[in-house]
């Protein structure tokens, strides 16, 4: 069975180790945690908080996974930036850097992946040249994960070069022998926002469809073309069917809810999410 988790980005304001214990008390399984300015910085990482965070997950039970999606750790004024696709090649290797610097963190907090994106095509550049951009970043990201026994996983993102399923497939292939190693984190909002969902094919057949590379899931609903992560019932997921899908495959990672724009509510939307899940989860039963 999946485990039923929380991102912390839906939490930003709080400790990463407080936000442990809130999500821990109200029954999750697992802690999707995104390090940000205002804990877990990848710049100015706090040995003793590392220490703390991990002992939280230890001693409460929860499984972490690490999220790579902060939008200005890296640069104050601009989102995102720098990715992979950029064309100073300085700028590509912070971006490197800062994954490195997640994996490492991963494995000090004994999480075993992380989840990355493809970034934004900067404009008028052709797609083959992304397209080696791309894989040459990636590769010594995907060497330091093997190094440091951390799966690293892509998540298609609305609105940027890698925005859908199909795309982590080409870039697997593309990827060459080390494609394999590039696992997938299937946000399912996402296939509404890019128009993959409600279509001729539904969601319990294109996770199976899936189900060979699927290691990271995102929870989250949405409405057709709109990328803004929505509560659930708030969109056209249909939340029931999802879960079921998941257990039909024997998905066994964690499938973690990702409300980024409900910090300040946060308490109470993990509450919220994690009663919906069960009852989906009942009534398939």
């Amino acid at each position: 069975m999946f485990r039923l988790a929380y991102n912390t980005n839906g939490l930003a304001h709080h400790r990463p180790e407080d936000a442990l214990r809130v999500l821990a008390d109200l029954g999750y399984g697992g802690v999707a945690i995104t390090p940000d300015v205002g804990g877990l910085d990848l710049y100015a990482l706090d040995p003793g908080q590392v220490a703390r965070v991990r002992r939280v997950a230890e001693d409460r039970g929860l499984e972490l996974a690490l999220e790579t999606g902060a939008r200005y750790l890296m640069d104050p004024s601009r989102k995102h930036f720098p990715s992979l696709l950029e064309e100073r090649a300085e700028d590509r290797a912070r971006r490197v850097d800062f994954y490195v610097r997640s994996i490492d963190l991963a494995a000090d907090l004994g999480s075993e992946l992380i989840s990355l994106w493809a970034g934004v095509a900067p404009r008028g550049a052709a797609d083959g040249i992304l397209w080696q951009r791309l894989c040459d970043g990636l590769r010594p990201v995907l060497d330091h994960g093997r190094e440091r026994g951390v799966r690293v996983n892509l998540e298609p993102e609305p609105g940027m070069f890698i925005e859908r399923p199909a795309g982590y497939r080409e870039l697997v292939e593309r990827l060459g022998d080390m494609g394999p190693e590039l696992g997938l984190t299937l946000d399912v909002g996402h296939l509404i926002a890019t128009g993959d969902l409600p279509g001729p094919r539904s969601i319990s057949e294109q996770i199976a469809d899936l189900s060979d590379c699927l290691v990271h899931v995102h929870l989250d609903d949405a409405l057709p073309g709109i990328h803004e992560h929505l509560a659930f019932g708030g969109g056209a997921l249909d939340l029931r069917a999802t879960l079921m899908a998941l257990s039909e495959i024997g998905y066994s990672g964690m499938a973690a809810v990702e409300l980024s724009r409900d910090s300040h509510r946060g308490p109470a939307m993990a509450a919220q999410s994690l009663a919906q899940m069960r009852a989906a989860l009942a009534d398939e039963t």
